[in-house]
C-alpha cells in the first residue's frame, strides 16, 4: 500500500497576518495617511493660533485646539447641545428623505417620457439656481412654523441635486438593452424595474451623495437665519457672544455629521450594487 500523506499543519499565525496585510494593504496604506493628514492639520493649526500669526489671514482670535477641545469635553455633558445636534439630524432625515422620495422617481420619469421632460425641466432649471438662504423669507410665508420651513429648504437643497443626477443617468442607458427588452415582450414596467433603473443606480447615488452635501449647507443657513434650535443657530449664537471655542466646535461638528451622512450614503450604495466596489 502507498504511504499516506501527513496531514498538513494548519498556517501559523504570521502567514496568516501576511496575507490579511497584502488583501488590505490598500486600505491600511490609505488608513495610515489620513491620519498623517489630520495630525499635520492639527498641528499646523495649533501652531498659526500659538503665536499668533498674522499673514494675510490674521489667527489672532481663532481658538486653539486645545481650546476647541475643552469646549467640546463641556458641550457633551449639556443636554442643549446634544438638542442642537439631534435636531438638525432630524431635520436632514425629514428633507433629504422627503427629497429622495419625489426627485428619483419624478428623474426617472422625466428621463423616459419626454413630454414630461419638456414640461417641468424649464421650470426644474429656473428654480435649480436660487440659493437655499434667498427662499428663507418665502419659506416662512408658506409654512406655518420655523420648523417645517427649515425642512422645506433643506428638501429644496437636496432636491435639485438628486433630481439632476438621476436625468444624467437616464440619459446614459444604452438604447439597445430597451429595444432588446421590448423585443422580448418586456413591458413599461418590466423596463423601468430591469434596465432603466438599474443602468441609472450608479448616478442615482452620486445625486444621493452630493445632495446630503447640499441639505446640510441648506439647513445650516436657514438654522442660522431663522431657527432657535440646531448646531447652525449653535454656531451662530456663539459668534453673537464671543465664545471663539464653540464656533470652530459648531464647524467641526456640521463636518463630522456631513461626513457621517455621506458614508451612510456610499455604505448604502456598495449594498445596493455590490458589484461596484470590485
Amino acid at each position: 500500500m502507498p504511504a499516506s500523506t501527513p496531514p498538513a499543519s494548519p498556517p501559523s499565525f504570521g502567514t496568516l497576518a501576511l496575507r490579511w496585510y497584502r488583501l488590505n494593504r490598500g486600505g491600511l496604506r490609505a488608513t495610515a495617511i489620513g491620519i498623517i493628514s489630520l495630525v499635520t492639520f492639527l498641528l499646523v493649526w495649533h501652531l498659526l493660533t500659538t503665536y499668533r500669526v498674522v499673514f494675510f489671514v490674521r489667527f489672532t482670535n481663532v481658538p486653539s485646539p486645545l481650546a476647541v477641545y475643552a469646549s467640546f469635553t463641556k458641550a457633551i455633558h449639556d443636554p442643549k447641545f446634544l438638542l442642537h445636534v439631534l435636531l438638525s439630524c432630524r431635520r436632514i432625515f425629514f428633507g433629504f428623505s422627503l427629497a429622495a422620495i419625489v426627485a428619483v422617481p419624478l428623474g426617472l420619469i422625466m428621463g423616459r417620457f419626454k413630454l414630461i421632460h419638456e414640461i417641468i425641466f424649464p421650470v426644474a432649471e429656473v428654480l435649480r439656481p436660487i440659493p437655499a438662504i434667498a427662499w428663507v423669507p418665502m419659506a416662512i410665508m408658506l409654512w406655518p412654523t420655523n420648523e417645517q420651513s427649515i425642512v422645506y429648504i433643506t428638501f429644496l437643497g437636496s432636491f435639485f441635486p438628486i433630481l439632476v443626477n438621476t436625468l444624467h443617468g437616464m440619459s446614459l442607458v444604452d438604447p439597445v438593452l430597451v429595444r432588446a427588452a421590448q423585443c422580448l415582450g418586456a413591458r413599461e414596467r418590466s423596463i423601468f424595474r430591469d434596465v432603466y433603473f438599474p443602468a441609472s443606480l450608479p448616478h442615482i447615488f452620486t445625486g444621493l451623495t452630493v445632495g446630503m452635501g447640499v441639505a446640510w449647507v441648506s439647513l445650516i443657513a436657514a438654522e442660522m437665519i431663522s431657527g432657535q434650535y440646531g448646531i447652525g443657530y449653535f454656531t451662530w449664537e456663539a459668534y453673537s457672544l464671543v465664545q471663539y471655542a464653540d464656533i470652530a466646535l459648531g464647524m467641526i461638528a456640521i463636518g463630522v455629521l456631513g461626513l457621517g451622512s455621506s458614508m451612510l450614503i456610499r455604505g448604502a450604495g456598495q449594498l445596493v450594487m455590490p458589484w461596484r466596489s470590485r
